[in-house]
């Protein structure tokens, strides 16, 4: 369906950017000089937009979450949800973590503590609002950015059948023209907030690589030697991503995740453990108390550099990183209802996260207050080496801090590789599967950027990079919750009669009609949309360019069946074989022991299920239902954001009249399995 011709939108953003690459490396003063002028322009005009906007974003997920569209699943109506709640919560989690986690999680409390903007400096008022303020940075402001962003992504992909890329999300504003040279905009806006966002991380993580590499002994810091950094990690993600090792990487990154949350066990039980968990609750109850001053702080009286050096540079960050984390959250959370969409993005990781930051960091403060920490020298001298010196001061300091480097290291690599491969999607108009030397080319750029932005102005640099490149996604953004609004209220309700469903109303104007009128989610109507309702279309763009709509409907057909006959192909065989010989047999023995109890019941057997139906008299009275279906692989990193068909593995899930019970692996729901699962379930409904 996709062209393999490098894509125009590509072609702008790559020469743009090697464009400015090259002006940073020759003109390195006078670019470090315009750098700092522009962020010190834009902090000082729009600043208030930043704070406004990213108040905006969360109200706006909030009110998602507790109206009545919080029902509305991201797929069809009968869609269950991909992964269970504790693999989708992981998967959460690990969107989160990062380079910045890493960098940040000591960093930031010390830098308030040392220097806090409400408090005394080094005092105990001091440590308490260092981490209600790092929590702040961290928490549901955060995520909400993200979500906007992803639930916009998984709404119109897996809902209305439209490419993944941010373009999508502003169909119902733009309508077909998404497709052309406006919607080609929207995407490159998206791709250059991406490449300074991931920029602005692996610029902070040579810096501290480095700087780990120099407490080991084995380095000094210099602008030389993370420019070097850069080279060997950015040429890592390049062969990763040229040689199609996506298989290694995702496994390399799992492992990377547990590695981290074994740093983060060994420094809570080697530190004060008593006191974190004391702390963790207590700087929970100070966030949610300070939650509305901070939102709307504007440092309107002092000034705005502390605001322009944390807040805005997060603001700005965040905003710039979300079409990557956004992408990956609406991958892992097909099925979802909106509702638990928001309620999981929203809390599961700021919770998990303001553990892992209370771990480090008033871990930290806690040595700092007994007065043996030297982190407030360390911060000030270079803000890159503190965790290391923390880490000197707990036990296994050697080897925690060897584990620190390799995580850095890895998720320096899998963020480069990945967010090449979001990139290609986002400037080739969707396709999940662009050629790995587009992927090694957009490898290379992203490292070039971190490369000029370290050479520039190093932390600086960074900063203003994220807030700068921010500033048009966030506009973008704002459209894209109107978009999301103006599409929900169009979602067509069944109301439920008597006699079953009745009628459907729209949600907009509460005018109902007949149900034969309106095309439901769980119908395939004509237009290329699989999983929902057309969005609808003015009179005028009916007519427009229909050739175009043509072709994309006609790719979009032939691509799904494509790709659905491979699946098929493979997987049908296997499932079939499974129903055969475990199901079928489980099935049969069922019903002779039911027979015993004077209880009919039958087997109807289908290509993928089989259903084992208990009989009273003429009446259907419980039935229980095997089906086969296919789950993609568990992943903790966007190396690949569409798996590929040999990773993709049969399943089986036990369905109810009640509803889905859950599902495994076709080995492990055997015949024993079987026989318990129907006994708990036939239980349960006699009870009822």
């Amino acid at each position: 369906m996709f062209s393999r011709r490098l894509p125009w939108s590509l072609l702008i953003t790559f020469g743009l950017m090697t464009v400015l690459v090259v002006i940073g490396a020759l003109f390195t003063e006078p670019f470090g000089r315009a750098v700092s002028q522009v962020q010190a322009l834009i902090v000082s005009t729009f600043g208030w937009f930043y704070v406004l906007a990213a108040v905006f974003f969360l109200v706006f997920v909030l009110w998602l979450m507790f109206s009545r569209h919080g029902d509305i699943r991201l797929g069809r109506d009968d869609e269950s949800p991909e992964y269970g709640f504790f693999t989708w919560f992981a998967m959460l989690f690990s969107a989160g973590m990062g380079i910045g986690l890493i960098f940040y999680s000591v960093a930031e409390p010390i830098s308030h503590f040392a220097d806090p903007p409400r408090a005394e400096a080094e005092s105990l008022d001091a440590a308490a609002d260092a981490m209600v303020i790092t929590f702040f940075h961290w928490g549901l402001h955060a995520w909400a950015i993200y979500v906007i962003v992803g639930l916009s992504l998984a709404y119109f992909a897996f809902r209305h059948n439209l490419p993944l890329t941010i373009r999508s999300a502003l169909y119902p504003i733009l309508g077909e023209r998404v497709h052309g040279p406006l919607g080609g905009f929207v995407d490159m806006l998206a791709v250059f907030g991406t490449i300074f966002g991931l920029a602005t991380s692996l610029g902070l993580g040579a810096m501290q690589f480095n700087a780990g590499l120099d407490h080991l002994g084995l380095a000094g810091i210099s602008v030389t030697n993370q420019i070097l950094l850069i080279a060997v990690i950015t040429l890592a993600a390049t062969i990763s991503a040229a040689s199609g090792l996506n298989r290694g990487i995702r496994r390399l990154s799992q492992l990377n995740v547990v590695l981290a949350l074994g740093l983060l066990l060994v420094v809570f039980f080697g530190g004060p453990t008593l006191f974190l968990l004391s702390t963790y609750v207590q700087n929970i109850g100070g966030y949610a108390a300070s939650l509305i001053e901070l939102s709307f702080n504007t440092d309107a009286y002092i000034g705005t550099e502390w605001q322009e050096a944390w807040t805005m540079f997060y603001w700005g960050w965040w905003i710039s990183w979300s079409p990557f984390v956004g992408m990956f959250i609406a991958r892992v959370s097909r099925g979802r209802t909106i509702r638990e969409f928001i309620a999981g993005v929203l809390l599961a990781p700021s919770l998990l996260i303001f553990f892992w930051m209370v771990v480090f960091g008033n871990t930290a403060i806690h040595m700092e207050l007994a007065g043996n920490g030297g982190l407030v020298e360390a911060v000030r001298e270079d803000i890159s080496t503190v965790i290391f010196v923390m880490l000197q001061e707990l036990p296994l300091a050697m080897l925690t801090t060897l584990v620190a480097l390799v995580v850095i290291a890895v998720f320096f690599v899998t963020s480069a590789d990945s967010g090449s491969l979001v990139v290609n999607i986002l400037t080739a108009g969707g396709d999940p599967d662009p050629p790995m030397y587009r992927r090694a080319l957009g490898a290379v750029m992203i490292g070039a950027v971190a490369a000029v932005l370290l050479l520039t102005g190093g932390l600086a640099a960074l900063q203003t990079a994220a807030i700068t490149t921010a500033m048009p996604f966030s506009i973008v953004m704002l459209l894209i919750c109107f978009s999301l609004f103006k599409s929900l209220r169009g979602e067509r309700v069944i109301r439920l009669g008597s006699e079953g469903p009745a009628q459907v109303s729209d949600a907009g104007d509460r005018a109902s009609r007949p149900l034969a009128s309106v095309p439901l989610a769980g119908a395939t109507p004509p237009g290329g949309y699989t999983g929902g309702v057309p969005l609808p279309l003015a009179a005028a763009e009916r007519h427009e360019d229909w050739r175009k709509r043509l072709k994309t409907v006609i790719w979009g057909y032939e691509r799904f069946n494509r790709l659905a006959a491979e699946q098929q192909a493979r997987i049908r065989p296997i499932i079939q074989n499974y129903l055969n010989e475990t199901v079928q047999p489980a099935f049969e023995q069922i019903v002779t022991e039911l027979e015993q109890y004077d209880r009919q019941a039958t087997i109807d057997q289908e290509i993928d299920r089989a259903c084992l139906t208990v009989w009273r008299g003429d009446e259907a009275e419980f039935s229980f239902t095997i089906h086969g279906l296919v789950r993609e692989p568990v992943s903790f990193a966007l190396t690949e954001i569409v798996s590929r068909p040999e990773d993709v593995q049969p399943r089986a899930e036990i369905l109810l009249s009640t509803g889905r019970v859950g599902d495994w692996a076709l080995e492990d729901l055997d015949a024993d399995q079987i026989f318990d699962q129907f006994v708990a379930a036939y239980a349960q409904w006699m009870g009822w």
